[in-house]
């Protein structure tokens, strides 16, 4: 019986272009787990978009001198054209610009507002006497209180991913002018979070199947106490908020991104011309919920949007599960759009074919720890694995039959210990890989494949069929069938984090139609 499968991913600022360490950490991991669930025959619905709000867009366009929405569009024009590029196969991939997503989120505002989950009371936040407005997020910076980076900005810390307010910060500038800010009361609107860390407690020490380190990070927040956090900001770009009075301040990036899940499962929903589809992925217990995400958004998460569904009720799905990814840094510092400090992903397609990136970054995925990434370690691991172990397979087998047996699959012969232990190595390895995809260790998985690879290659050195072939031509057919069988497995195998190459590997062998329409299964 098929499974049903909703994979959230998280939703890049539309600020600049997409870089390696977003790739490793969020972008890549859930086309992998989509790749794998549709080959199994799953329905999978998967959706994104790019995050269209908040300051990091409006600080891009005061500094280029555009408007917000200019901005926006151009980065999410490129967004497309990278994942078409990489292979990244989003059901869909919109905006948090459309009415859609807007009208989501105010209904979701609204329905917590009346609720008592959502209410206004008075903050403190920094203001530049110099640029006369007041510093959202962004536009302030300072050194964080928990880690002493002194890039810390006033939403949260790059560095040790800690929520922040601004008058945490030590130190706080504006980031447009350098000025000291004054601090001036301001209304806003409020989501009662503490309302919810019982239940959150209760629901997040069930999730044993979670990451260690999203467990964990979700755990200690839970055992310190959530505290109530302002949702709206005095800023005029964002989702307007539905409420008399507030005409000139607009509901916070973080409250309305999450919404992005359910307004994109919507909107989906909508373009195929059945409005309530969407509930097959939201409403129903059989579904289970994935959020691929970095791991400076777990608590975003595993807390604020699993609150918020409780909040609003309506029988949505809570997730399943958040495999959060450590971070993919270059000489030890974590790569960064706003510090212009990264491998920029078109960058690298417009020069190289995206499977071997897509190799590299699954194997040295970041699940557990932060992976540094390197050209030498590119170059090497392409060259000595993708290569040489399993393109060297692929190639010198196909070769070999095409010349030797008229393209032709040959005839094999009885089976001794040496093929059928391959054989049957193979076929535990496909079980192996499809229980490690299903529970999202991809590295373990990748690494797995490889390894039937590996051995595919020791056992043609030992049968060595273009020397039998010779003096026993039965003897070279029958071990090039069983290369032949491995291969066409390890296609279905390595399909996942390798679409492009395997979908011509599947081709070569003479299979019509696609990878994933051949499904999991022994071939």
């Amino acid at each position: 019986m098929s499974e049903k499968i909703f994979i959230g991913v998280a939703w890049p600022y539309a600020n600049g272009s997409l870089h390696l360490g977003q790739i490793a950490g969020a972008y890549l991991p859930p086309d992998i787990f989509a790749r794998y669930h549709r080959t199994k025959g799953n329905e999978v619905l998967m959706v994104s978009g790019s995050d269209q709000h908040g300051t990091p867009i409006t600080i891009k366009a005061e500094q280029e001198g555009k408007k917000p929405g200019e901005i926006a569009a151009r980065y999410h024009r490129q967004f497309l054209e990278s994942w078409q590029k990489l292979g990244i196969s989003f059901d869909l991939f919109t905006t948090t610009g459309t009415e859609n997503h807007a009208k989501v989120t105010q209904d979701i505002f609204l329905t917590l507002l009346d609720r008592g989950y959502i209410f206004k009371d008075t903050l403190s936040q920094p203001y530049c006497p110099n640029c006369k407005r007041f510093l959202a997020d962004r536009y302030i910076e300072g050194t964080c209180p928990y880690c002493g980076s002194p890039g810390a900005r006033g939403d949260q810390c790059e560095t040790c991913g800690k929520p922040l307010s601004p008058a945490e910060l030590i130190e706080p500038r504006c980031r447009i002018c350098g000025t000291t800010p004054v601090f001036r009361d301001t209304e806003h609107f409020f989501l009662k979070l503490s309302a919810f860390n019982d239940r959150l407690l209760d629901w997040v020490k069930q999730q044993t199947h979670w990451r260690p380190n999203v467990l964990n990070f979700s755990l200690r927040y839970l055992e310190e106490g959530l505290k109530d956090r302002a949702i709206t900001r005095d800023i005029d770009w964002g989702v307007a908020i539905p409420v008399a009075g507030f005409e000139d301040k607009r509901i916070y990036v973080w409250f309305e991104a999450v919404i992005g899940y359910l307004s994109a499962a919507k909107e989906w929903a909508a373009s195929s011309g059945n409005g309530g589809k969407w509930r097959q992925f939201w409403q129903n217990s059989d579904t289970k919920s994935y959020y691929f995400i970095g791991k400076d958004n777990i608590p975003f998460h595993t807390l604020i949007w699993p609150a918020m569904l409780m909040g609003y009720g309506d029988n949505l799905n809570l997730p399943y599960d958040v495999p959060a990814n450590e971070f993919l840094t270059i000489e030890g510092r974590k790569l960064s759009t706003s510090q212009n400090w990264a491998v920029w992903l078109l960058d690298y397609l417009d020069k190289y074919d995206p499977d071997p990136l897509r190799y590299l970054l699954s194997i040295n995925m970041p699940e557990t720890s932060d992976t540094d990434f390197s050209w030498r370690e590119f170059v090497r691991r392409n060259n000595d694995e993708l290569v040489a172990t399993y393109g060297n397979l692929v190639h010198r087998v196909l070769t070999f039959v095409y010349r030797n047996f008229d393209g032709r699959v040959p005839d094999p012969g009885e089976f001794d210990a040496q093929d059928k232990a391959i054989l049957s190595g193979a076929s535990k390895a496909l079980e192996a890989v499809d229980g490690l995809l299903y529970g999202c260790h991809f590295r373990e998985a990748i690494r797995a494949a490889m390894a039937v690879a590996q051995e595919s290659n020791r056992y043609l050195d030992d049968k060595s069929p273009w020397k039998v072939i010779k003096e026993n031509r039965q003897a070279a057919a029958t071990s090039l069938y069983v290369a032949l069988h491995v291969i066409a497995n390890l296609k279905t195998m390595l399909y996942p984090f390798l679409p492009f190459s395997s979908q011509k590997v599947h081709e070569y062998l003479g299979f019509e139609g696609s990878v994933e329409k051949a499904g999991w299964k022994w071939q």
